[in-house]
């Protein structure tokens, strides 16, 4: 059986808007005859008769001005007209997804980030591109990773280096400066090195992550191999436990707002290190043409926030 077909659906509710065939014809580029055949069609596959047409007028003149719905036809205009804004919006939004403009994006990247640098990034795209969707995940660099090479995640903000053979498209995004958090009654000189730092209590991220692999490196080239009180991967729970004299981390500073934030904290205090120390964090993707279609407009505002 036959499904009702839209075009003869939007013939009736034009007759029923403009009261005649003639002018359903003319609003919607039809011959006449085509609107009567999509009439006819109507009632034939409904069983039904939706116009009433002047009596003894013959049926060529039903062009003219003097039709009326039926129940039936009623009914049907009802339901026509919504039935005919569902296919248009449908329409809409398949052309909005084809042209990126709505959508949804899986993101992944660590606590701090999301913390101190992506409301903003957020909050841009929301006002840019309001259709589209961030589906965030708080992972680490090493899950993040995973998750792209499996397909799982569109886009990831890691921190460098990579390991080698991920086949991922890599771009410098940005870099922070490390820092030393240490309880407020800590007397600390004005710059920390690892000889200084190596035998005091330590909060560490997760032997699993890069920030840690990269700290080790830090005290490693000073000669220094110290442990950890606690590892963790959340750094705002690390800042927490500074705060609470657990003992010192060395962590990024994200943001000049949290540098501001963190001057004159009551229980932390902030200590450069010498050498310098940065994290530089980098936009991870698969190539864009295997990427979902609302993923470029997220790049893009990812992009203009990119470090200069």
């Amino acid at each position: 059986m036959r499904c009702l077909s839209l075009d003869q659906i939007r013939t009736l509710v034009a007759i029923a808007d403009l009261g005649s065939f003639a002018a359903a014809a003319q609003a919607l580029h039809l011959a006449p005859p085509t609107v009567s055949l999509h009439i006819s069609e109507l009632e034939s596959r409904l069983d039904a008769t939706l116009l009433l047409r002047r009596k003894g007028a013959p049926r060529a003149d039903a062009r003219a001005a003097g039709l009326s719905l039926t129940p039936a036809g009623q009914e049907l205009v009802q339901r026509g007209r919504q039935l005919l804004r569902d296919a248009e919006d449908a329409e809409a939004q398949v052309r909005r997804h084809a042209r990126g403009l709505v959508g949804r994006v899986r993101l992944g990247t660590a606590t701090g980030v999301v913390v101190h640098l992506l409301p903003q990034v957020l909050e841009a795209l929301a006002q840019q591109h309001p259709g589209i969707d961030v589906e965030l995940s708080v992972l680490g660099s090493a899950d993040t990773l995973a998750r792209l090479d499996a397909g799982r995640l569109d886009i990831g903000l890691v921190t460098l280096p990579l390991p080698g053979g991920t086949g991922l498209r890599c771009t410098p995004w940005r870099r922070d400066p490390m820092v030393a958090f240490l309880p407020a009654d800590w007397q600390a000189p004005a710059q920390l090195d690892p000889a200084w730092l190596a035998d005091k209590p330590l909060i560490f991220n997760d032997s699993s992550t890069q920030m840690y692999r990269m700290t080790m490196a830090w005290f490693g080239q000073a000669g220094f191999n110290p442990s950890a009180r606690i590892e963790l991967n959340f750094t705002e729970a690390m800042k927490s436990l500074v705060a609470a004299g657990y003992g010192a981390a060395l962590l990024p500073l994200e943001s000049e707002q949290e540098a501001q934030r963190l001057i004159g904290h009551e229980r932390m205090q902030l200590r450069p290190l010498n050498p310098p120390l940065s994290r530089e964090l980098a936009l991870v993707h698969a190539d864009e043409a295997l990427l979902p279609p609302g993923a470029a407009p997220v790049l893009e505002v990812l992009r203009a926030f990119a470090q200069a």
